[in-house]
C-alpha cells in the first residue's frame, strides 16, 4: 500500500468518523448545558436538535469581512482552533476507545488544547475592531493566569504515574486516588471552567459587556467553525479530566460508568456556571496566581514527597 493510501485511510476511517462522533457528543453537551440552565431559570429550554439548527443556520449566512481586518489571518484563525480541537478529540478518543497511545502524547495533547485559545486571540486581534481587541487581550491574560496551575496539575499527574508521558500509562495510574491527585483534580476542574470561558470566567466573551469580544465581527461559516470548536471543547475537556484523574472511560460495560463520569463533570461545570457571578479579569488573574497556583504547588509537592518516600496515598 502506498504512503498516500495510509493517509487517506487515516482520514476517512479514523479522523473523520472521530470528528463526527466528537461533534455529535459536543452538540449534545451544548443542548444539556442550555437545557439544564433553562430549568434552573424556570424556563422550558430548547429542543434536542436546536444546537444543530443553529449551526446549520450559521453556515448558510453570508460571510462579512470587517473594514480594517486582515482577511487571511481573520479567516484562517477559526481553522487553526478547529484543527487543534479535532486532533485533541482524536488523541483522547484513541486512548479511551482504542487503548492506543504513544510516548509523549500527553505533551502533544497539552499543546493541542492551547490552539483553540490561541485562535480566538489571533482572530479577534485581526478583526480591526477595538471591542474584539479588548476580548483578545482578556483571553490572553486569562491564559497566562490559568496555564501555570494547569501545568502544575499535569506535573502532579506525571509524578504520580511514575514519570510517564504516555496517556495509556496515566489512565492506568492512581489518578485522583491520592491526596495530591485529588488536589490536582480540583485545580484542573477550575482551570477547565476558564478554558471553556464560561461563568465565572467568561470574561473574554462577556456578552453583556463587549458583545462576545473576539467573535463580535465573525459571521457565517467562520463563526460556525468557532461554535463547532466550542462544542468540541465541551466534549474534550471533561474527557481530558476523566483520562488524567478518573481512570478513563473504561472498556465494555465499564464504559457506562465512564459515561456517568462525563455527565457528572458536565453537570458540575453547568452548576458552577449558573451559580456564580462573572469575575473581572484582574480578579481572575489574582485568583489563579494566588489560591489556585498555591493549591497546585501543594499537590505537586505532595506528589514529589510521595514518590521520594514511597508513600502511595500522598
Amino acid at each position: 500500500m502506498m504512503a498516500t493510501d495510509w493517509y487517506m485511510y487515516l482520514l476517512y476511517f479514523l479522523i473523520f468518523p472521530g470528528f463526527i462522533f466528537s461533534l455529535l457528543v459536543g452538540l449534545l453537551a451544548v443542548w444539556i448545558d442550555r437545557k439544564v440552565t433553562a430549568r434552573i431559570q424556570w424556563r422550558v429550554g430548547p429542543p434536542l436538535l436546536q444546537p444543530v439548527y443553529d449551526l446549520v443556520k450559521l453556515i448558510g449566512k453570508e460571510v462579512l469581512l470587517p473594514v480594517g481586518a486582515q482577511p487571511l489571518v481573520f479567516l484562517f484563525a477559526p481553522l487553526v482552533g478547529l484543527a487543534g480541537a479535532v486532533l485533541a478529540a482524536f488523541l483522547l478518543g484513541s486512548v479511551n476507545f482504542l487503548q492506543s497511545s504513544f510516548v509523549g502524547d500527553l505533551i502533544v495533547l497539552v499543546y493541542l488544547l492551547f490552539l483553540p485559545s490561541l485562535a480566538i486571540i489571533i482572530g479577534g486581534s485581526a478583526s480591526g475592531n477595538p471591542i474584539s481587541a479588548i476580548g483578545s487581550s482578556r483571553e490572553m491574560k486569562l491564559i497566562l493566569a490559568y496555564e501555570l496551575p494547569l501545568a502544575l496539575a499535569v506535573i502532579t499527574v506525571i509524578i504520580n504515574a511514575g514519570f510517564t508521558l504516555n496517556l495509556n500509562n496515566i489512565v492506568a495510574g492512581p489518578g485522583a486516588a491520592s491526596v495530591s491527585g485529588f488536589l490536582a483534580l480540583l485545580v484542573t476542574l477550575i482551570c477547565v471552567q476558564a478554558k471553556l470561558a464560561v461563568v465565572p470566567f467568561d470574561i473574554p466573551e462577556a456578552e453583556t459587556e463587549i458583545m462576545e469580544g473576539p467573535l463580535v465581527e465573525y459571521s457565517g461559516l467562520p463563526l460556525a467553525i468557532f461554535k463547532t470548536m466550542e462544542a468540541l471543547l465541551l466534549y474534550i475537556l471533561p474527557l481530558y479530566v476523566i483520562t488524567l484523574f478518573l481512570g478513563g472511560l473504561g472498556e465494555g460495560w465499564w464504559m457506562l460508568l465512564g459515561v456517568l463520569k462525563y455527565v457528572l463533570l458536565l453537570v458540575i461545570i453547568i452548576l458552577i456556571k449558573n451559580t456564580n457571578p462573572r469575575l473581572r479579569i484582574d480578579q481572575a488573574v489574582n485568583f489563579f496566581w494566588t489560591k489556585v497556583t498555591a493549591l497546585a504547588l501543594i499537590a505537586a509537592g505532595l506528589a514529589a514527597l510521595g514518590e521520594i518516600y514511597g508513600v502511595s496515598w500522598l
